[in-house]
């Protein structure tokens, strides 16, 4: 199986910190964020690995080249500009053939074993969900005892950021930028969208002050 990592965004939420460093570089616990990824993909038997690049992307090429160092072998997908989560699954399709893949936010940290995911079957996804951080005490999605996600009903989760998508989900949309939330709206509604609750650690790294308590933490193991 491939793994994408999202990385093309602007990082606008860790400005100062993003305005001469992408966020994908930016250090925890002695590494960039990014690299976190890279080698639990890697531990996980996934090599082959696609990253969207937009925002400073010469910079987070430059950092990871090929990806051989950490065990990986990265293709890269360019945008001009960030064409979101689905217009930017969509561009790497090419790259990323015709089999689910994990699709992994590169603005998280998280302990997940991604070789723990079930297989979809007839899903079109399979989304990780965890216990609603106090920034976010609402949560995204509710989650059956049957595994299956609504968008209404309590208790409710909170997306990891973490998924396994069948590409058929975003193939028939045209191109440019687009959300995927829509399209996955569209599959819950159709009872093809399943999830599982990830009880260990995640922390969403998308201000500066969680960035610190992540390095924080990490380097107090």
């Amino acid at each position: 199986m491939k793994a994408m990592i999202l990385a093309a965004g602007l990082g606008t939420r860790m400005r100062p910190l993003t305005d001469r460093c992408p966020k994908p570089l930016l250090p925890v616990a002695g590494k960039p964020l990014i690299v976190h990824h890279l080698e639990r993909l890697a531990a996980a038997g996934i090599r082959e690995v696609v990253i969207n690049v937009s925002y400073r992307a010469g910079q987070i090429i430059e950092a990871l080249g090929d990806g051989s160092a950490f065990g990986v072998a990265i293709s890269w997908s360019r945008e001009e500009t960030p064409l979101e989560t689905g217009g930017g699954i969509q561009r790497a399709l090419p790259l990323l053939g015709d089999s689910p893949f994990l699709l992994v936010n590169g603005d998280i940290w998280c302990d997940l074993d991604p070789a723990s995911l079930p297989a979809l079957n007839d899903d079109l996804a399979h989304l990780v969900l965890v216990d609603n951080p106090d920034h976010h005490p609402r949560g995204d999605f509710h989650l059956t005892p049957q595994g299956r996600v609504h968008d209404q009903g309590e208790p409710r989760l909170t997306f990891a950021g973490i998924s396994l998508l069948d590409p058929a989900l975003v193939a028939d949309h045209g191109p440019g930028a687009f959300a995927l939330a829509p399209l996955l709206r569209q599959a819950k509604a159709n009872n093809r969208v399943g999830g599982s609750h990830h009880c260990g650690a995640w922390v969403d790294v998308g201000t500066p002050e969680r960035l610190a308590w992540l390095d924080q933490q990490l380097r107090s193991r």
